[in-house]
């Protein structure tokens, strides 16, 4: 049997299956040397000249994201997912405009708003989720890179990929995807028409609040996927190699991480729609989301691990029954095996799109029964 022929599930569990030559170990090795000795003729045979650009742990990260997403044009990990999430408008030159979500990961779109502007880029933000919106917003000859997030953090809005990849390239634009919160378990862009695809690896792809990266990932190898390249050759903005080591870990689970904290947020989610002191729950595996069918469509093996919920008495009731839990964790982040609850406005801040009563929940692999138990008690209890 091909290892092409397994399954996805399999080849991570495996790590593609690479055994270590040397030692003949089922781990490999981390790599941390930052020079290579030349060959007599002054070449590089192993392909390996300087810690800065390249490093043998990190390619096997790289070779496994790349079989994820099944990217052409292989997978480039970076120190961070905002580090990775800049890297690709590397794409763009002065004078170019950029089509961007009016909900989504509020550090990226604080960084588009004030950098954007001062390289001679232009940048507008739109109802991603409404593709008529989109293509009216579409500056022709300008357009130069649509940037997609789905499901959109928080309120986990659902953009219709290939309906803004056929806008994007009839503008001759450029479609880029943050599937972070989906993760390639939920999500595959580039088979829906995405350029490229984007993660914060630091949260579902590793899965354990102990290592920060991103990845950019890519559908074919052009002069704009060698301008990321490059960008992350001469930045140095390349992932550690220790850090690579314990994201490949995390992924190794990716498939039974992700199935269990699928089915632990959609079971909180139909019970908390029913919830006496639970005013709206946003979630698109729920019927009633409004792009619940295209979700379901796009998405495959459940709908992800986020949620949110808006609190009936407003941002009182909502901040004090985050302060109220015992088993979940007050913490920013998410995708990690605990549960997390967040208050998303505070931490936003002035322009947030975010309500003032909602409370964003990652959620874990803990018991289903104890979640909701320890939410059901902190909402009654801050409503008094």
């Amino acid at each position: 049997m091909n290892e092409s022929d397994l399954h996805p599930a399999t080849r991570v569990a495996q790590a593609m299956g690479r055994i270590d030559q040397a030692t003949r170990a089922v781990i490999a090795p981390i790599h941390v040397s930052t020079t290579f000795i030349r060959d007599p003729d002054n070449q590089y045979s192993s392909g390996f000249v300087y810690g800065r650009p390249d490093n043998a742990t990190v390619r096997e990260a790289e070779a496994v994201l790349a079989m994820l997403e099944a990217a052409p044009a292989g997978a480039l990990l970076f120190g961070s997912g905002m580090a990775a999430a800049i890297a690709a408008f590397a794409v763009l030159n002065a004078g170019d405009h950029v089509l961007a979500p009016r909900i989504m990961y509020w550090a990226l779109r604080h960084w588009m708003m004030t950098e954007l502007p001062r390289r001679g880029i232009a940048v507008d933000f739109v109802a991603m989720d409404d593709p008529a919106a989109v293509a009216t917003a579409v500056l022709p000859g300008r357009t130069r890179l649509i940037w997609v997030e789905t499901p959109g953090n928080p309120l986990w809005t659902i953009t219709d990929i290939a309906a803004i990849a056929g806008i994007a390239h009839a503008a001759g634009a450029r479609l880029a995807v943050d599937a972070t919160v989906a993760s390639p378990y939920h999500l595959q862009p580039l088979a829906l028409g995405a350029d490229f695809v984007m993660h914060a690896a630091t949260k579902i792809l590793n899965g354990h609040s102990d290592v920060v990266a991103g990845v950019v990932a890519g559908a074919r190898d052009d002069a704009d996927w060698q301008r990321i390249v490059t960008a992350r050759r001469l930045g140095g903005a390349i992932l550690g190699p220790f850090e690579a080591f314990l994201l490949m870990r995390g992924m190794r689970t990716l498939f039974l991480r992700a199935a269990a904290q699928a089915a632990n947020a959609a079971a909180l989610a139909a019970r908390l729609a029913a919830h006496d002191h639970v005013a709206h729950v946003l979630y698109p595996g729920l019927p009633d989301h409004p792009s619940h069918a295209i979700a379901a469509a796009q998405m495959r093996n459940g709908f992800g691990s986020m949620l949110s919920i808006r609190v009936r008495g407003g941002a009182a009731h909502a901040i004090a029954t985050a302060a109220a839990v015992r088993v979940w964790h007050r913490a920013t982040s998410l995708g990690g095996v605990e549960s997390l609850i967040e208050h998303r406005a505070s931490i936003e801040g002035e322009g947030t799109p975010c309500p003032d009563d909602l409370l964003r929940l990652s959620v874990g692999i803990e018991h289903v029964e104890d979640l909701y138990a320890d939410l059901d008690r902190a909402l009654r209890a801050a409503s008094g």
